[in-house]
């Protein structure tokens, strides 16, 4: 038995502004560009289709409107979650191609509805170069879904994106873990004000990937369960620039695939979403290949022999104490949404299978591809073309 990737892709470029007046963003264009180099192949990865977005239009949008797009995001968000929903009651392991950051949206609408059926919380780690975390509360407009997917997906922001089926929020800021943002981030004081835990690039590389990523299992402990966003402009534009907003003092490929490799060992993680690489910016093809063997490495843990499906761990109380002290008034409480049915994924304790076996043979990856790092391992300079000392 072993656990099998479905991967869902979801080209959406709703949630980003528009590069120039007559151009739309490029990364709607990733998921085929990161296919075309063999990823579903080298995954073993059932093929989940596409969900195609509406089409790309800010029309007469100002700022001051609200943000653009909203409307086809919030349909698209649904339509999303219902088909992550469809994946995890499969038993597979999603893996989300965006596509801007928007699509957090669809996902922690999915990730909402699964904990309200086994009756516990769902977590969000939130692996991004930025905190995403503009909201009416602390800028003086918002506009672009991408930039503030972390505030809407804790519940700040208008209604019809932020509380989709009555639902706010989607996470607790208790139960989100934000990773890889730059030291001086605009929003980290925001953060800290409201309780939402951070490990910046300077502290994730002085503690290291591997013990990071078990450090964010730790800071979860309450949850039912968990949901691993991965916006690749957390690496450093010195290695892969092919984003819409590259910023330095980000991290190296190899610490990307350590990090990610943590995150997924374990049945408590119920699936990744990739966003933001433009392969417009990528003319060769080069970025979208070293992604792929990052990716691909990295999810190695996912589908190795004898890997245990993915389970919810029992419900734990509905409101632990806050880590730390949250000084924002909460939103108020929206009515119950309604009930959806309970997921195919067993609510309990995560522990060996005793009927894993290996149907995939000896190495489900194939021979020569690059292989995840060991928990103690440091990554390789030579590879992350940046200093990392």
């Amino acid at each position: 038995m072993m656990r099998r990737i479905a991967v869902l892709d979801a080209p959406t470029n709703l949630g980003l502004r528009p590069p120039t007046a007559s151009s739309v963003p490029g990364c709607g264009k990733a998921p085929g560009a990161l296919r075309d180099h063999g990823l579903l192949a080298r995954l073993r990865a059932r093929d989940a289709g596409c969900l195609t977005p509406p089409r790309y239009d800010p029309g007469d949008w100002r700022p001051g409107d609200g943000v653009c797009h909203a409307p086809e995001i919030s349909a698209y968000s649904v339509a999303l979650a219902d088909r992550i929903g469809a994946i995890i009651d499969r038993g597979e392991f999603p893996l989300v191609l965006g596509g801007d950051c928007s699509v957090l949206l669809g996902s922690a609408l999915a990730m909402h509805r699964l904990g309200e059926a086994v009756g516990g919380r769902i977590g969000l780690v939130f692996v991004d170069g930025h905190s995403d975390f503009r909201h009416p509360g602390n800028a003086s407009y918002v506009g672009a879904a991408a930039g503030e997917d972390l505030a809407l997906v804790t519940g700040r922001g208008q209604p019809d994106l932020a509380a989709i089926e009555g639902r706010r929020p989607y996470f607790r800021d208790i139960d989100v873990v934000v990773l890889g943002i730059r030291a001086q981030d605009e929003y980290r004081l925001d953060l800290q004000a409201a309780g939402i835990t951070t490990r910046p690039v300077p502290a994730l590389r002085a503690e290291g990937a591997a013990r990071t990523a078990q450090w964010a299992h730790e800071q979860l402990v309450d949850c039912a369960g968990y949901w691993v966003h991965i916006d690749v402009d957390v690496l450093d534009p010195a290695v892969m620039p092919a984003v819409d907003a590259p910023d330095p003092g980000g991290i190296a490929f190899a610490e990307l695939e350590i990090l990610l490799a943590g995150l997924v060992d374990t049945p408590h993680c119920l699936g990744v979403e990739l966003t933001v690489f433009d392969p417009d910016y990528d003319p060769d093809g080069a970025y979208a290949a070293e992604i792929v063997n990052t990716v691909v490495a990295g999810l190695a843990p996912v589908v190795a022999p004898g890997a245990v499906p993915p389970r919810l761990l029992p419900a734990g109380p509905v409101a632990p104490q806050p880590r730390a002290a949250d000084s924002r008034s909460k939103p108020e409480p929206l009515p119950a949404p309604a009930a959806v049915p309970a997921p195919a994924v067993a609510v309990e304790p995560i522990g060996p299978d005793p009927t894993a076996d290996d149907d995939l043979g000896d190495d489900p990856l194939g021979p020569g591809l690059l292989r995840r790092a060991s928990a103690g391992d440091e990554p390789d300079p030579a590879r992350s073309g940046i200093d990392i000392a």
